[in-house]
């Protein structure tokens, strides 16, 4: 499997709060707003690669972060 150096997470916001999922690795966080949500996210994969390094999960350094805004149209 080729190594990326790019985590994806995606943003959701729902009755009142922010929810961040990544893709790639096991996180999952949230917020009231999305710049709190960001910053918990930005803590939660820190800690996660405290107990795995990149190259254990298959990414290669250095870690970018691509977020991805869903909002419900409906």
């Amino acid at each position: 499997m080729p190594r990326r150096g790019t985590i994806h997470a995606a943003v959701s916001n729902a009755d009142g709060w922010f929810t961040a999922a990544c893709l790639e690795i096991a996180v999952v966080t949230q917020g009231r707003t999305f710049d709190e949500t960001l910053e918990n996210l930005r803590d939660a994969i820190a800690l996660h690669l405290e107990e795995e390094t990149p190259e254990q999960l298959g990414l290669s350094r250095p870690i970018s972060l691509s977020i991805t805004f869903e909002q419900d149209l409906g």
